[in-house]
């Protein structure tokens, strides 16, 4: 795979940059490596005694951005893993704590665009979606062997799919006259499945259960919340932690955790003093999220669900 292959438009790039405060001297995680965009500016604004350490799961990932990062390829080190375990990743660098750390929710372009990955309902590929290929669940996996109840409660809860009762029934059927091989065969499945006035709507009928099965294969929802509070304990006093989620389950975790962490005090508010001695851990940058701008959607269609938090290590 080469570099333009791998193209990726970074959405909020400057706002993320900014948000970060970049010191040239200091230490950054991109937690979530994508297509390099966010790390190749986030170096540039490192001096000779800065770094940055990436990682990601993915190895065609990892090959784009030893193409894509040469020009800052001397302060950058390349870490394949997933980004729940970033505690070990920094310990594995002899890192006790960093000054920012940068995660990108999104599945990035290329991953979508492929059709091999298996990842788009626009196109006819094998039932894959694994972020890791070397993982051994799949989405063939998930919608062959795991129960109907199982699959009804991942295309509910991870997609918010309404007809998810309707769909996982029609799996059911389908899959005991034979197997369900490719997403072509899954779209006609979920499509053939819905009242037809659903079929009707602006959104792809397959759009919210092709997330759903996405999330549940890659446990995207599980890493979240562990990798959140890892990076809390890993940022350095002073230090930015700064999230794109890209839909409503990713950022509820992300804004439980930081709101959590600003809160300190939970003695119950009739208390006359505090008995927990809980202090908060962090300071909130902004009530609310960033979003992109008119422009930047205009742009870029899949920045439109894009919010950006912000929290800042206290002393």
């Amino acid at each position: 795979m080469n570099s333009k292959s791998f193209h990726h438009i970074s959405i909020l790039l400057d706002a993320c940059l900014d948000a970060l405060c970049i010191r040239p001297d200091g230490v950054y995680l991109d937690a979530t490596l994508g297509g390099a965009g966010h790390s190749l500016a986030l170096a540039g604004r490192l001096g000779p005694g800065g770094r940055l350490i990436c990682t990601d799961r993915d190895d065609e990932a990892l090959a784009n951005a030893e193409i894509r990062l040469a020009p800052v390829r001397d302060r950058v080190t390349l870490v394949k893993s997933d980004f729940r375990n970033l505690d070990q990743v920094l310990a594995g660098q002899g890192l006790s704590g960093v000054d920012g750390i940068l995660f990108d929710l999104g599945v990035s372009s290329p991953q979508l665009d492929e059709a091999e990955r298996g990842f788009s309902y626009m196109q006819d590929a094998p039932l894959d979606m694994r972020m890791d290929r070397q993982q051994s669940l799949t989405a063939y996996e998930v919608v062959n062997t795991w129960s109907r109840e199982d699959i009804r409660k991942i295309l509910f809860e991870y997609g918010e799919e309404r007809y998810a009762p309707l769909i996982a029934a029609a799996i059911e059927r389908s899959r005991a006259q034979k197997s369900i091989e490719t997403t072509g065969e899954l779209v006609d499945i979920i499509r053939a499945a819905m009242p037809a006035a659903a079929r009707r709507e602006k959104q792809h009928p397959a759009k919210r259960s092709f997330q759903a099965i996405r999330i549940a294969v890659n446990d995207e929802l599980g890493a979240v919340r562990e990798a959140m509070g890892k990076a809390v304990d890993a940022l350095n006093p002073g230090g930015r932690l700064a999230v794109i989620t890209f839909h409503s389950l990713e950022d509820r975790i992300v804004k439980d955790v930081f709101r959590q962490a600003a809160q300190g005090c939970t003695c119950p508010p009739d208390f006359p003093v505090c008995v927990c001695g809980k202090k908060p851990r962090v300071k909130l940058i902004g009530r609310k999220p960033i979003l992109p701008s008119a422009q930047e959607v205009q742009e870029n269609a899949r920045a439109r669900s894009a919010k950006l938090r912000v929290c800042e290590k206290l002393d």
